[in-house]
């Protein structure tokens, strides 16, 4: 076992608390070191220019990156910087198989990112130093905007597993950071049986801000919602990530606990940013990097698929990556009331809101179930299908790695989510077959509202 399991495992909540929040103290300074200011400076001296000035920096950071990408890149040396549309497009099996040619850095001289693998198979990619620095400037500015400052209260919920069985029947859900006032919750248990002792952490620490998975906190405040139960703290802000912000998160989310969530869209690899302004736009943040949308023949389209080239990717160039995910722009003369010159996307569909049923743990949303493969080797994608609420069928396409060995680690990353009432049959196929819209589902959930328990 890691060190960090071990800890997580075994140690005395004081004793995992204090490892947080030293860890935390490392994380802090290698993401808010080095470039970081200089960043901070960059984008807010950006913040309201004009189309032009912006359309004309943007091209500037887009030439330099792509140099930079031909010069370090392997995979990139017989193309030309000077035009990005002599790039192919990148599709996620090549970034799978071909990391070792597209990276520009070793990995200990970089930052090691494994996705959660929403699309279905969870992939690694290399930062630099500077890029992890890049992207936390700009959502630190991002959320600045809305009052958040580093050390204020903030409750965090995403996919870590950071409580254990014991602990919940013990009323304890959660894990804190007490120097920077973040409390980390463990989303893997918010159920009708587990409601109170969420509820009671969430109220006593009474946060300013929420960070993560959106569908969790809504499903504790549906519970609170028909338990009559107000939040008399106040907070301020929720900055979700990792799935689609549905109308009735906004909803329940804002009636229960008065406070607005505000958007952001990239992804672990390191697309570029969308960012939701004040106004509810959606705003697209061209000097985080490129986007294209294009339709099934590659051609320009107002709606269509998604081809990203980030500018935050200098250890794992992405240029013309095909993420998985279809936007709507809004027409090209449109002007947000915000008064930002940053173009407007009218929606994003790619994020999922399936989920799998639990007996034991209640609805497991994507965000969860995506990073059973963070630490499993050989999974090239995998879907799981539910049709009763005690059992699930997995289908895995392997590749080089994959064995029994990693099955079963696969399969005890899927029992701590699911629990272990739940019947989970793996199987290994060749190919798993996309949507009549050429769209790749991880979960498909069968089950009626009728089957579900109350």
């Amino acid at each position: 076992m890691k060190t960090k399991e071990i800890v997580l495992s075994y140690a005395p909540v004081c004793i995992q608390n204090l490892a947080i929040t030293l860890y935390n103290m490392w994380l802090h300074k290698r993401r808010r070191g080095g470039a970081y200011r200089g960043y901070l400076k960059y984008f807010s001296d950006f913040r309201d220019a004009d189309f032009f000035t912006i359309d004309r920096e943007q091209q500037r950071r887009l030439r330099e990156f792509l140099e930079h990408a031909v010069r370090r890149s392997v995979w990139y040396r017989d193309y030309s910087p000077s035009d990005l549309m002599s790039f192919p497009v990148l599709e996620k099996e090549q970034l799978l198989n071909n990391l070792d040619l597209i990276k520009t850095v070793a990995e200990k001289e970089g930052d090691v990112s494994l996705t959660g693998g929403t699309t279905g198979a969870s992939m690694k990619v290399v930062y630099t130093l500077e890029d992890i620095q890049e992207r936390h400037a700009i959502l630190d500015l991002f959320r600045s905007a809305y009052g958040y400052a580093q050390g204020k209260r903030t409750a965090w919920f995403s996919g870590k597993a950071v409580a254990r069985r014991g602990d919940l029947a013990r009323g304890i859900c959660y894990r804190d950071d007490h120097l920077r006032n973040i409390r980390y919750f463990s989303t893997f248990h918010i159920s009708s049986d587990n409601f109170d002792a969420y509820w009671r952490s969430f109220t006593s620490f009474a946060p300013e801000f929420i960070v993560g998975f959106p569908s969790s906190v809504y499903d504790m405040c549906v519970m609170a919602r028909e338990r009559g139960l107000e939040f008399k703290g106040s907070v301020r802000a929720f900055f979700p990530t990792a799935e689609t912000v549905l109308p009735t998160y906004r909803e329940v989310i804002g009636s229960v606990l008065g406070c607005r969530l505000y958007d952001q869209y990239a992804s672990s690899e390191g697309a570029p940013f969308i960012l939701e302004c004040e106004n509810g736009g959606l705003h697209i943040h061209p000097l985080t990097g490129v986007f294209e949308v294009v339709d099934d023949d590659l051609e320009p389209t107002i709606e269509g698929q998604l081809l990203v080239t980030s500018f935050s990717t200098r250890g794992t160039p992405l240029i013309r990556y095909r993420i998985g995910d279809r936007v709507k722009l809004a027409p090209s003369d449109y002007r947000c009331s915000c008064g930002s010159a940053f173009p407007v996307v009218e929606f994003i569909d790619g994020r999922t809101s399936d989920f799998l049923w639990s007996p034991q743990n209640g609805r497991v949303n994507l965000g969860n179930i995506s990073n059973c493969t963070k630490d499993v080797k050989g999974i090239v994608c995998f879907q799981i299908v539910q049709e009763s609420v005690d059992s699930v069928t997995v289908f895995v396409v392997s590749g080089t790695g994959y064995d029994q060995e990693q099955e079963d680690r696969f399969r005890r990353a899927l029992l701590l989510r699911l629990g272990d009432r739940v019947t989970i049959t793996i199987q290994t196929v060749e190919k798993i077959a996309r949507e009549t819209s050429g769209k790749f589902r991880l979960v498909k959930n069968f089950l009626t509202t009728k089957e579900l328990p109350d």
